[in-house]
């Protein structure tokens, strides 16, 4: 039978809840209470009219489109209704709170305070509350009909999901031309005038400009990731990030869905883009031609529709996803001309359209959709195809895609947090059978994504996006009741508010509770991530408890970062409250009345570094479905946590001794999921208490952590009880730490752990030998650390000696901090046939052994293993070699070197004795070389014969602490692309590279610190596109100063020159200045004047540490400076001093002088 995709009205699914509730036996006896029969009446009235309104939802949802007073009639009946729902979940609490404190009494021998009863809570004041909410029903029943609002026979909106929930990013149809020009422009050479080519994509809402600058560009184009510029972003954060990253790199900016066209306000957003190296290029995406003009320095790309042939192809591949579209002749008729007249060439609503339909083969359905009255009514801008596909959504659906305008354009949101909270609001039907709330949620998103409403953020694989005009439509719905607190929208908000979200800014801290002060129905007051900069501000209790008294109605309540030490007792009034989020505060320790919000689902308390115990009483929140304590300092649970039968994510469970607080409580918690981490293991009695806990039945957990505390004095008891703790072969990842016993268990290595990917085993000390790990199949990420007591790894590692390969899947491979271990047994059999990253880092009596013949190989990283002896693989392809403190491994600077070290990208090699000289030549895609405190060092080298362009892959080069270095090659090094190039504590170095100015055009950044023999400059000079030159304690190149020339450096913004690396704090190794910055220190003593003058690009000068230093220049400073910052300068000081000092006219334009850390501008 057909699907149908007849959609619900939004508000149906908030009664449905209603009536889900007054049909509770527990509430019926609360409405009823001594007086039966009033009681009942007034539950009658109730739902009577609650029921007369739902028939007309759907014409009422389609009629105030272009209907005002459709709207404003629907409005005001949300109103009413979302306060039934509080009323009535008030009730339902006090039933829950009923129900668990007589569980409670009757599960407890002890002696508790009476339990109040409410046998009714029908006093006055609430019968009056019911009636008038009965009242104003009877009066939305009777406008209706003045309103016109029919009747409309529901059908059974029987959704089922396509085979896949996530729908395969489609491929760009009819951009090919698109895509050669604007590729034209990026690789152009040619400069249109301005350092920075911005080009310019204008196009309408949804034909795919962002698509093709970026989901296309990012794949094929560019490998580096994308930046996404949010005009809702704090702009002078952004820039000082940007403007720091971008400095003297070449890059690609996408600059998405501009809208202002304020020439004042481009020229600040540009700004950070203009340190980068000529030839950066950004690509601006707007529906606005002004934007366009205002922005370009080449022509506008004008991005026109695609052709109805292309639109098709889109179309028909996400509409008939794993079948041929002519197999389906009539639905390929009517999807033709779906796409001809309602699309009109848009991809956007060629993919919304087909993810509506693409759960339907129904002839008819596909023809409503074709010929729906919705094409012809008016949406505010809002695309009619986005409308339609909004419509034809199930009302639960159409609650939790509005929930979503909560989060700004371009807002990256994780699936698991968004589906907590759509929970948390009752949006996500308790389910029948042995699906969870949180499965039917998960199932949730994954239509809406499947229809387009969500897609995959760029570059993540587990956040998720809006399209921009589906955010759009996402206001539009949610209307009134929904606000995005930020400076722009800082006022006071309506009563008929229920969801407030905001960012916190150092500006209007306090303003954002302020303005909530009138919205006493808050349903969520939804904190997003503040700024880092914002991280850690205070809440006064009394502030605190003055916010807490307007959200008595709130469902989800978000206080993460704050510096809250504690929470006040008003806690316990939010009744309603099913999300708590408290993550990275300070609160040392939670108040009782917690344990009295029965309602609540998720408790988050990530990172409460300060918290060390959980409420006693916690076992009463029964509908706790996810508790998060992972980064707390706890020290022991509560008694009694397994009375929370419903937990469905415990991220951590630290073992108590006492009865109550032990291991054996998890044998409760059957539904557990995702990471769990169990510590304290020390404090398992036995292995009978542990098999109680029943890991092994725990099917749903992926991941579980198992960690003992301190050192064992019974290896006995802690081999049993790792082999009690057995956990499910569903397992994910598993980590053991500080495990005390000899051995391990025989089911760690078990073939039937076929889904174990990642394995650690860290601090096991007492164990002589490794588990057969070589014999899970699908194990890729495998670390070995701090295992004392294993002296070799041999045949028990790899397995049994199946025909199976050992290692067959693992990727990496990680030792580290193994003292005693000394042999490692390597068959040379195809084992780590797949290996592409190996450390083994502090394992200094490991005498040799590496693996060969490993082909895949991208990492290889040895650190601190002295004693190892072995020499690099012939075959490896890494493209990382780090060796630091294991002079054994030989590096062998043979001929065939040439063929194994192809493929090298990175190279570092620290405390290396072995090593005389390094044959540039042999890696010819090398792009970075580090070589630090390698004594014997003495020169890098090409070998004779070899071509100039051997070396164009170096971008950079660091040499440090090589006092034996005294020479470069001979004609220098031919490294067109080198950027970075930095000399440090080479002391018996004289010259540098020759040709400098020729041989590294791309220079951008040259330090040279305390190498006190190096004389001069090449001839020559240094690179013209120098930007960033820093000398410190070079005093024989000081010397000669004057034939530095700067002046001929026209790009140079950044210079720092100092005698000694310690005369200043400003001065010391590791200071980064902002740009275009100038600092000198004590070497210009000797100089009576700066007489040559400054780089005119600089805009911060630094001056430091100079008493013997009498006069700015003659010629006055550059005018670009903005800061000019004086130290120490004896003579200096008088003469700088505002209005009346004989430098000062030379300063006076400088908008900010500061003198001794005294502002003086």
């Amino acid at each position: 039978m057909a699907e149908a995709l007849v959609g619900g009205a939004f508000l149906s699914a908030t009664l449905q809840v209603l009536f889900d509730r007054l049909a509770s036996p527990e509430v019926v006896k609360l409405f009823r209470g001594p007086k039966r029969i009033d009681g009942d009446k007034l539950l009658q009235n109730l739902k009577l009219s609650l029921l007369g309104m739902k028939p007309v939802l759907e014409d009422a949802e389609k009629k105030q489109i272009t209907d005002q007073s459709v709207q404003e009639w629907l409005d005001e009946l949300k109103h009413v209704v979302f306060q039934a729902d509080d009323l009535v979940d008030e009730i339902a609490t006090e039933a829950l709170r009923l129900k668990v404190e007589s569980q409670d009494k009757s599960g407890l021998n002890q002696v508790r305070a009476p339990i109040s009863t409410s046998p009714s809570l029908l006093d006055a004041e609430f019968v009056s509350k019911i009636e008038e909410i009965v009242d104003s029903l009877e009066y939305f029943a009777k406008q209706k009909d003045v309103l016109g609002l029919k009747e409309v026979a529901s059908r059974r909106c029987s959704h089922r999901l396509p085979s896949t929930s996530l729908v395969v990013e489609s491929d760009v149809y009819g951009r090919d031309d698109n895509k050669e020009e604007i590729i034209k422009l990026l690789v152009s050479n040619e400069q249109s005038g301005s350092e920075i080519d911005v080009i310019p994509i204008v196009g309408m809402g949804g034909v795919g400009k962002t698509t093709l600058a970026s989901t296309w560009l990012q794949r094929q184009f560019l490998r580096k990731s994308l930046q996404v510029i949010s005009d809702t972003q704090n702009l002078n954060q952004l820039q000082v990030r940007l403007k720091e990253s971008l400095r003297g790199k070449k890059f690609l900016i996408v600059l998405d869905d501009v809208w202002n066209v304020n020439p004042g306000h481009w020229d600040n957003l540009r700004a950070p883009f203009m340190v980068g190296a000529c030839g950066s290029k950004i690509i601006a995406t707007t529906r606005h031609h002004g934007v366009a003009s205002l922005m370009q320095t080449v022509p506008v790309h004008h991005l026109q529709q695609v052709s109805d042939e292309d639109c098709w192809s889109l179309f028909a591949k996400i509409a008939f996803y794993n079948e041929d579209f002519r197999d389906h002749p009539e639905l390929g008729k009517i999807g033709r001309e779906i796409v001809i007249q309602r699309c009109k060439g848009l991809p956007l609503a060629a993919k919304i359209l087909a993810g509506l339909l693409r759960s339907t083969r129904d002839v008819e359905e596909w023809d409503n959709i074709l010929t729906s009255e919705l094409w012809d009514l008016s949406s505010n801008d809002i695309l009619p195809v986005l409308r339609l596909s909004y419509n034809y959504l199930p009302s639960r659906l159409k609650q939790c895609f509005a929930f979503c305008s909560l989060f700004p354009k371009d807002y990256e949101f994780e699936k698991k947090e968004l589906v907590l909270l759509w929970i948390a609001q009752d949006f996500v039907h308790q389910p029948k059978g042995n699906k969870t709330l949180e499965k039917v949620g998960d199932e949730f998103f994954h239509e809406l994504l499947s229809r387009s409403f969500f897609q995959q953020a760029s570059g993540s694989k587990s956040s998720f996006v809006m399209h921009d005009l589906i955010h759009d439509l996402a206001q539009v719905v949610s209307g009134q009741f929904i606000v995005r607190l930020d400076q722009e929208k800082l006022h006071d908000i309506s009563i008929k508010v229920r969801h407030v979200s905001y960012v916190r800014d150092k500006y209007y801290g306090l303003g954002i509770f302020r303005a909530i002060e009138n919205a006493k129905h808050l349903r969520t007051f939804l904190q997003r991530k503040p700024p880092i900069n914002l991280i850690g501000d205070f809440i006064r209790n009394r502030v605190l408890d003055d916010i807490l008294s307007t959200l008595r109605c709130s469902r989800v309540l978000s206080l993460s970062w704050y510096k809250i030490m504690e929470l006040p007792i008003s806690i316990g009034n939010l009744i309603h409250l099913r999300y708590l989020d408290l993550s990275r505060t300070n609160i040392k320790q939670l108040p009782e009345i917690v344990c009295t919000l029965y309602n609540l689902q998720t408790l988050l308390l990530s990172n409460c570094s300060f918290l060390t115990t959980l409420p006693e009483d916690i076992g009463k929140l029964v509908c706790l479905r996810y508790l998060a304590i992972n980064g707390t300092n706890l020290t022991k649970m509560p008694m009694q946590m397994g009375r929370l039968r419903g937990l469905q994510h415990l991220t951590n469970f630290v073992v108590g001794k006492c009865s109550g607080s032990g291991i054996n409580e998890l044998k409760e918690f059957y539904h557990l999921r995702g990471k769990l981490s169990l510590s304290s293991l020390q404090n398992v009695i036995g292995g009978k208490d542990a098999f109680e806990a029943n890991l092994k039945e725990k099917k749903h957990l992926e991941e579980l952590v198992l960690k003992w505390g301190n050192t064992t004095d019974d290896s006995h008891n802690e081999r049993e009880v790792l082999e009690k703790l057995q956990p499910h072969t569903n397992l994910n990842c598993l980590t053991i730490e500080n495990y005390g016993g000899t051995r391990f268990p025989d089911w760690l290595g078990n073939k039937s752990y076929s889904k174990i990917v990642v394995l650690v085993l860290n601090e096991c000390n007492y164990c002589s030998s490794l588990p057969p790990l070589g014999q899970l199949p699908s194990l890729k990420w495998l670390v070995i650390a701090r295992m004392n007591g294993i002296t070799r790894v041999g045949q028990e590692f790899y397995g049994d000696g199946s025909s199976i390969k050992p290692f067959q899947s693992l990727e990496t491979l990680h030792f580290e901090e193994m003292s005693e271990w000394v042999d490692w047994q390597i068959f040379g059999n195809g084992e780590f046939s797949q290996l592409r990253k190996l450390w083994i880092i502090k394992c200094p009596k490991l005498v040799g052994g590496l693996p060969e013949n490993i082909p895949s190989w991208v990492t290889l990283e040895i650190r601190e293993c002295s004693g190892l002896m072995a020499s690099l693989p012939r075959s490896c392809a890494a493209r990382k070699l780090i060796l630091a403190g294991c002079d054994g491994v030989g590096l062998g600077w043979q001929e065939q070197m040439e063929i194994c070290y192809t493929s090298l990208e990175r190279l570092e090699l620290d405390r290396c004795d072995c090593l005389t000289r390094l044959p540039l030549d042999f890696f010819p895609k090398l792009g970075t070389l580090f070589i630090c405190s390698c004594k014997n060092f003495e020169t890098l080298s090409i070998v004779d014969g070899h071509g100039l362009q051997s070396l164009t892959s170096l971008q950079s080069v660091r040499i440090m602490d090589c006092r034996s270095m005294v020479s470069f090659p001979k004609g220098g090094l031919p490294a067109p692309n080198l950027r970075l190039f930095e000399l440090e504590s080479c002391l018996k170095l004289q010259v540098l590279p020759e040709q400098m100015q020729t041989l590294f055009p791309s220079l951008e950044s040259l330090a040279l610190r305390n190498c006190p023999e190096i004389e001069s400059f090449p001839d020559g000079g240094l690179p013209y596109n120098l930007r960033k030159l820093h000398i410190f304690n070079c005093k024989k190149l000081v010397d000669r100063r004057r034939e530095w020339g700067l002046q001929r450096l026209p790009s140079l913004r950044d210079f720092e020159l100092g005698d000694a690396l310690n005369s200043d704090p400003c001065l010391k190794r590791g200071f980064q200045p902002p740009s275009n910055t100038c600092v000198f220190g004590a070497a210009l003593n000797s100089d009576p004047c700066l007489k040559k003058g400054l780089p005119a690009s600089l805009e911060t000068l630094r001056i430091a540490n100079c008493p013997q230093l009498q006069a700015l220049p003659e010629k006055g400073l550059p005018p670009s400076l903005s800061l000019l910052e004086i130290k120490s300068c004896l003579l200096l000081k008088p003469r700088c001093q505002r209005d009346r000092g004989d430098d000062w006219h030379k300063i006076a334009h400088i908008t900010c002088v500061v003198i001794d850390w005294e502002m003086i501008s």
